[in-house]
């Protein structure tokens, strides 16, 4: 285990030897998993507001990104009238934290690029990947639900990512070869059974910080935990006199899945009480 925290304007510093997921890994957590995602549409005038809330979305092998819409969606009606035009297309991701906290925004992610409607020698194969990641929405694909909706590609041409981890940007298909965070399915529930039944616990790992924050001459007041994933926990601390920053406690190893994640939290827990 290992701690470390941001500089006072609340960016992260860079530690050697840390682990922590590529620009391409980030992007594709953010696509796949519970942050909020809508698509805006420039060009898209005539088919009522450029903006829409996918019900589900994955990434492609070649790293466009696969939408379900709704077929009376501004989104829909405009990729079925542009049909082999080029439609440009932005998708904003908003990564907010699912406990209360200060700033809870925790990033943000774009990916531009076109949108076209999936062509029904391509449909069987993008079925497969949305519902591999989506299993709660595959009645959609039946042949009695498909006329409720409509697959969209948005073929990425620009990728780019600001978030706890820092700033930087991804090439199509790096994001198509990484793979989410295990951990980003569970993240929202596990943050706040954390910071509702283990509040102490949590609290515990300020100790373990020492004088590496730069902050020893105030002490700690609050601390929630802010972000979860394969290699490591992030709180968010709030000193006495109301100063925040963020400290992160990485895992000896990252973990795989849930029963990993349990043995590496015990492991964090015991070191604040040893």
């Amino acid at each position: 285990m290992s701690a470390c925290d941001d500089d006072e304007q609340g960016q992260p510093r860079p530690r050697e030897g840390a682990r922590q997921p590529t620009e391409a890994e980030r992007v594709r957590t953010l696509v796949e998993n519970n942050a909020s995602v809508s698509l805006t549409l420039p060009g898209a005038r005539d088919h009522g507001p450029g903006y829409w809330e996918p019900a589900a979305r994955t990434v492609t092998p070649e790293g466009d990104v696969v939408l379900l819409v709704p077929w009376d969606s501004p989104t829909a009606r405009a990729a079925a009238y542009a049909q082999d035009d080029d439609l440009s297309c932005v998708m904003e991701i908003t990564d907010v934290a699912p406990v209360a906290v200060r700033q809870r925004i925790r990033g943000r992610a774009r990916l531009a690029g076109w949108l076209t409607a999936v062509r029904n020698d391509e449909r069987a194969r993008y079925e497969r990947l949305l519902a591999e990641r989506h299993p709660e929405h595959s009645p959609a694909y039946t042949q009695a639900d498909r006329p409720a909706w409509m697959l969209v590609r948005l073929e990425t041409g620009e990728i780019s990512v600001d978030d706890l981890w820092g700033a930087g940007s991804a090439e199509p298909v790096d994001l198509g070869a990484a793979e989410p965070d295990p951990v980003a399915r569970h993240e929202a529930e596990l943050l706040q059974h954390l910071h509702s039944a283990h509040g102490d616990q949590v609290h515990g790992l300020a100790c373990l910080l020492g004088g590496r924050t730069g902050k020893q001459d105030a002490a700690v007041r609050d601390v929630v935990p802010l972000a979860l994933d394969r290699f490591g926990l992030r709180l968010r601390c709030t000193t006495a006199d109301g100063r925040a920053f963020d400290a992160r406690f990485d895992f000896p190893e990252p973990v795989k899945d849930t029963r990993e994640l349990r043995r590496a939290m015990h492991t964090l827990f015991a070191a604040a009480t040893g």
